[in-house]
């Protein structure tokens, strides 16, 4: 049997076991949990509550750092659901509050890797009522489980402006490692766009999942709502942390 070991002056990464490629690409199909349902994208189910819900953010503070919005009318958010509705990558999906059965947010699916088993979740655009709110994180959680649990994806990305802090806070809650800074990396609205990298790998999933479990379990809330253990604490010791350069 020949010995593939490399030479120790010519490292090479570790042979990945078990691997098989491509993975699956995600299906446009809903994924439901004990707060929320995620729900493909459609313009005409979703767009007004989507509208109504991102009318409260008065000043437009939400979309900042987004490549789209913000938008003066309904009929113009209208044709962005449409287009988003039919695309494949991104594929997104529309977030839908089980408690009050309204939709309050989009998230997507992104930049699909099935070769190298790489994925990234991104276009996450909250409205107020979405905002710190249990079923936010309930739904990056099961788009995380849907990524590594169903499709075997090897690595989950999240990105963003690296002027983004509330972004860059959240990854970090989530138990995304950071990874770094890319410099230039795009031009949005017209503007410099250095983006903070952050990812999960399959390795620290498992870790992840159950940070995420205990914290979303109904007993982690007392009777109004508020939550016994923190998941930044829960996934602090499981991550790298962000160093802040932008």
């Amino acid at each position: 049997m020949t010995d593939t070991t490399p030479p120790p002056d010519r490292p090479l990464g570790p042979p990945v076991a078990g691997w098989t490629a491509p993975r699956p690409r995600p299906a446009r199909e809903a994924m439901e949990g004990r707060l929320c349902r995620l729900e493909p994208l459609s313009a005409e189910a979703h767009g007004e509550d989507l509208w109504q819900a991102n009318s409260a953010d008065a000043d437009g503070r939400m979309w900042d750092y987004m490549a789209n919005g913000p938008y003066g009318e309904f009929s113009e958010y209208a044709e962005w659901l449409a287009g988003a509705e039919k695309s494949d990558d991104p594929l997104f999906f529309a977030i839908r509050d089980l408690a009050s059965d309204r939709v309050l947010g989009v998230a997507s699916l992104m930049r699909i890797d099935p070769v190298n088993g790489v994925i990234e979740v991104g276009n996450i655009a909250y409205s107020p009522a979405l905002q710190g709110a249990p079923v936010a994180t309930e739904a990056m959680y099961l788009m995380m489980a849907q990524a590594f649990d169903r499709l075997g994806y090897r690595r989950y990305e999240w990105k963003c402006n690296a002027f983004n802090a509330p972004s860059r806070r959240a990854a970090q809650r989530l138990g995304f490692s950071y990874e770094g800074v890319f410099r230039n990396h795009m031009v949005v609205k017209g503007r410099n766009r250095n983006t903070a990298w952050f990812g999960i790998t399959d390795a620290d999933w498992p870790a992840i999942k159950q940070a995420f479990e205990t914290w979303l379990a109904a007993d982690n809330f007392d009777a109004d709502g508020k939550q016994r253990q923190r998941l930044s604490a829960l996934t602090k010791n499981l991550r790298r942390e962000d160093t802040g350069e932008v």
